[in-house]
């Protein structure tokens, strides 16, 4: 009889965590299809793969959870805010309204104004600003349970702010809290600033980046990857859609290709 009980107990937290993942994706699924999304952005899930992506990086609807430089048009903010609304906390790290470069400024009013528009989802969420130079602290300082940054790696190694930046990030997070990461993916020779302009950064440098602040890799996803993409254009990534850089030359050629191959690797704070 006892062994029945065990049994039945151990059975039973099982399918409870069962329940728990398939309820996680279930409504990271409502979320990224919702009616708050345009038909565009939500057209761009077949690329960015965001349920699987997210799932992959642990999140829970209960956790406290920083998107680093959401952009203009927070396209994973779409996401994040309405799956974290009602149990858990979410900080946007935007950019820095006051920022000399006007490319920031333009691109924090124009995600302020986009949250504004729509209290119903974006009510809650806590948007803070971060500019290595200016406003180098995340908030909430060594409270996040999971940071999460999406294509922005290049950027901060164009600008020499990739230490800074994952030091800032460890520093947000709890002690064995979760980076999530995801960017362009170079081949492993493409290092430094002449490849990371073009958009791509291979694998070994951002976990060289990741584990000099304090990091370690605890796994890596081919969710986002994409063997079509030959890494080889003089525009960069930004050949491929969404950008068209190109716009209409060899456009069938590109769309055929699909958005970029991209690394998808998960990071613990020691």
């Amino acid at each position: 009889m006892k062994h029945v009980i065990s049994s039945f107990i151990i059975f039973s937290v099982l399918f409870s965590g069962v329940l728990k993942a398939e309820s996680v994706e279930a409504k990271l699924d409502t979320a990224a299809n919702g009616s708050h999304r345009s038909d565009k952005n939500k057209a761009r899930n077949k690329f960015r793969h965001p349920v699987q992506t997210l799932s992959f990086f642990g999140i829970k609807d209960d956790v406290t959870v920083v998107e680093i430089s959401p952009g203009g048009g927070g396209w994973y903010t779409e996401v994040l805010a309405p799956f974290l609304r009602e149990n858990g906390k979410f900080y946007a790290a935007s950019f820095n309204k006051d920022s000399k470069i006007e490319y920031y400024r333009k691109n924090a009013q124009k995600f302020l104004d986009k949250l504004a528009a729509n209290p119903e989802v974006y009510d809650k969420v806590m948007v803070t600003e971060f500019e290595i130079g200016s406003k180098e602290m995340l908030e909430p300082a060594g409270q996040a349970d999971l940071v999460v940054t999406f294509r922005n790696t290049h950027n901060w190694l164009n600008n020499d702010i990739a230490e800074a930046t994952f030091m800032a990030i460890h520093k947000v997070l709890k002690k064995g809290g979760t980076l999530g990461l995801v960017q362009h993916r170079g081949s492993e020779e493409m290092t430094g600033k002449e490849w990371s302009k073009k958009g791509y950064v291979s694998e070994k440098e951002v976990i060289r980046l990741a584990e000099a602040a304090g990091f370690e890799l605890i796994d890596k996803s081919e969710v986002n990857a994409n063997p079509k993409d030959t890494k080889d254009y003089a525009d960069g990534v930004w050949t491929l859609p969404p950008v068209y850089r190109l716009k209409d030359q060899d456009r069938e050629k590109y769309t055929a290709i699909g958005e970029s191959d991209r690394m998808t690797l998960k990071f613990i704070k020691l």
